[in-house]
């Protein structure tokens, strides 16, 4: 482990003692990619989000007991990913170290803050303080550990399996509330989604033998969840068309085995940048799962 951090220090420094011309050349690269990039996503965001809903002046609103706070954990999770993915763009431009951390690292928090304020001039939604602590939260994880130990040893990550329903109208109201695409599914489907923090043992334990790429994970998901609050659905005048009060909604948590793909060593720079941007997703292991009060081992778990 400890040659391993070497290579990555080393790396970093190769970076660092670019030409000041290149360096300024990259800097320019990344600013206008950066620029470039996310106006593009926010208008495209916009466009199939926020345009067709009425607007009004900005409010806030409380929805920290919805979804079972799954929707605050995928909060943090994107802008730790969202954080980690321009630090390390900001790390190729061999800019210093902390000035790297804090512009890369808070980009994540700045990037969801943008979207929360178009929640709260939007009439359906509004301005969520739990949204933006937990954006804050997310990015915050990502500085912390690169000032502290100069890589991250503890690791968030995201799993997803599609839910399939044996009851027709249930599969129904999944696709009326959490979309019928997968994709849509998978980023709105509370059911279906998993969240983990993987630490990285080596690291925390360098004198032992265990390998570098092991990792234990700590998950937490939901089940049963078929509305914000309760499984009740309304229509526009106020009908209930939906009423399954009789699922219960519940937590799940997991303990499993996890590998840390930047630890697999490779001269190919091109599957090194793969294996970062795949680290963000957790692999698919078996696991122990505590929910309902009872634990049972799950063979595999996404």
């Amino acid at each position: 482990m400890q040659g391993r951090l070497v290579s990555l220090v080393s790396t970093a420094n190769d970076y660092s003692y670019l030409p000041k011309e290149k360096k300024q050349r990259r800097i320019k690269i990344i600013t206008a990619t950066n620029i470039i990039g996310y106006s593009g996503a926010m208008v495209g965001l916009y466009s199939a989000w926020y345009k067709n809903y009425p607007q009004t002046n900005l409010h806030s609103f409380n929805d920290n007991k919805e979804w079972k706070q799954i929707d605050k954990i995928g909060h943090a999770y994107s802008a730790y990913a969202e954080s980690k993915a321009s630090m390390e763009l900001w790390r190729w431009t061999g800019i210093d170290r902390k000035k790297r951390i804090w512009i890369g690292g808070m980009s994540g928090a700045f990037y969801q803050t943008v979207i929360e304020t178009l929640d709260g001039f939007s009439k359906e939604w509004g301005w969520s303080w739990g949204d933006f602590s937990a954006n804050i939260l997310g990015s915050g994880m990502l500085v912390a550990q690169e000032l502290a130990w100069d890589e991250q040893r503890i690791q968030f990550k995201f799993s997803f399996h599609r839910k399939f329903y044996n009851d027709p109208v249930l599969n129904q109201r999944s696709n009326k509330i959490f979309g019928s695409s997968t994709a849509e599914r998978f980023l709105k489907d509370y059911n279906g989604q998993t969240y983990w923090l993987s630490a990285n043992l080596k690291s925390f334990f360098p004198k032992s033998n265990l390998p570098a790429w092991l990792q234990l994970s700590v998950g937490t998901g939901a089940e049963g969840l078929f509305g914000a609050n309760e499984n009740i659905g309304k229509d526009d005048n106020g009908n209930i068309i939906f009423n399954r009060t009789n699922i219960k909604r519940y937590r799940q948590w997991y303990l499993a085995p996890d590998i840390d793909l930047t630890k697999i060593k490779t001269n190919k720079k091109g599957i090194k940048v793969a294996l970062n941007i795949l680290n963000i997703v957790k692999f698919p292991m078996p696991s122990l799962e505590y929910s309902n009060g009872k634990f049972r081992l799950n063979a595999i778990t996404f």
